[in-house]
């Protein structure tokens, strides 16, 4: 019974590896054969190359590298490189950036008050629950979503630029069997930050930070998304929107390169010698949530720096070095992970999420979107 499981090999018999029986001799071939009722089973004709047979249409190649190219295509289907192509993970990043800033959204709000609520004035906030119930109070719940649309006309292109870069770095270096080391997803993730940056990321902040730090002044000068964008570029110009640009891409590149790398070192360990296999949804959710959790122990100085760069008071400090000497100086060392517990939450759930729903539509999109 054992026989009937194991693979098919002419070598088996007879003949030794790589031969095939004509008649009551072995001919050698570097292939094995297979049967194809278009291609001759004849010796090498006359006049073709060895490997080749005359058939009607002149030399095609022999039975034995036909078979070859079918073994090599199917092996190439089911053991080569496991990468994914730039293109899906665009979709499949922006799809997943859309729902998860949806979901988490009120998180990022408390957390940018209480970065924002400095401590040399008097703070206005005890802590997260009560900057959760006085904006309920002054402004019921939709207060907890204000600058949400910035965030959401953001998260698509930011999380598509974010995963297609990745890929699009990462695909070249992995290793014949699709995996990726360590090291390389560091510094892959680490490109992926710099670029969602300085192209997304920068600007979708400090609209962000603006709208919502404008929500608690004493005259609000911006009615909306728009109304603000030509509110803040008639003022100040296009820098109005790039301000903190420094800060945002040291922020985002150590921020990406812990999480891919965190992600993709849990992610090597689980499947071990099996660099093809499959996540389960959940596990992928709990190794989001770890890489997210050290991102941000890894960079929460950076988060603050950057909030206070893109905020009204920016105009304070010359350049992001000032801005973080100026806090070091004026508010202590604990100033610099001020915020940590909101946001610990938010980025948790929000690397779970989208790490999950890119995972999961990477695998539809592979099933109605076929690339080499």
């Amino acid at each position: 019974m054992s026989s009937l499981l194991k693979p098919f090999s002419i070598s088996d018999g007879p003949c030794e590896s790589g031969a095939f029986r004509h008649g009551v001799g072995c001919s050698k071939s570097l292939h094995s054969p297979a049967f194809d009722p278009t291609i001759s089973h004849g010796a090498t004709a006359p006049g073709c190359r060895t490997g080749t047979t005359r058939t009607r249409l002149g030399c095609t190649p022999g039975i034995y590298h036909t078979y070859s190219a079918r073994r090599t295509l199917a092996a190439a289907s089911t053991g080569g490189r496991k990468v994914t192509h730039p293109g899906k993970a665009i979709l499949a990043g922006g799809i997943a950036g859309a729902i998860e800033i949806c979901i988490t959204f009120p998180t990022e709000y408390v957390k940018t008050q209480l970065q924002l609520d400095e401590r040399a004035n008097p703070p206005r906030y005890r802590g997260i629950g009560d900057c959760v119930k006085l904006t309920v109070q002054d402004h019921g719940y939709r207060g907890l979503y204000r600058g949400l649309s910035s965030l959401l006309y953001g998260s698509i292109p930011k999380s598509a630029v974010r995963f297609g870069t990745f890929e699009m770095l990462a695909n070249p270096m992995r290793d014949e069997t699709g995996r990726l080391d360590n090291t390389r997803s560091l510094w892959c993730g680490l490109g992926a930050g710099m670029a969602e940056a300085i192209l997304v990321v920068c600007p979708m902040e400090t609209l962000k930070v603006k709208f919502i730090h404008d929500q608690v002044s004493l005259a609000p000068r911006y009615r909306g998304f728009f109304h603000g964008v030509r509110e803040i570029i008639r003022d100040q110009g296009v820098r109005g929107i790039y301000q903190g640009l420094t800060a945002t891409v040291l922020k985002q590149g150590s921020n990406q390169a812990i999480r891919f790398y965190v992600m993709n070192s849990l992610r090597n360990w689980y499947k071990g010698d099996d660099p093809r296999g499959e996540m389960h949804p959940i596990v992928t959710a709990v190794f989001g949530a770890t890489a997210g959790a050290a991102s941000v122990f890894g960079n929460t100085p950076l988060d603050v720096v950057k909030t206070r760069m893109q905020g009204l008071e920016a105009h304070r400090y010359s350049n992001t070095v000032d801005c973080a000497f100026q806090i070091l100086r004026n508010e202590g060392p604990v100033a610099f992970y001020k915020g940590t517990v909101p946001r610990l939450g938010r980025v948790c759930l929000d690397v779970a999420i989208v790490f999950v729903i890119y995972e999961e539509v990477v695998k539809l999109l592979n099933n109605v979107w076929l690339t080499d």
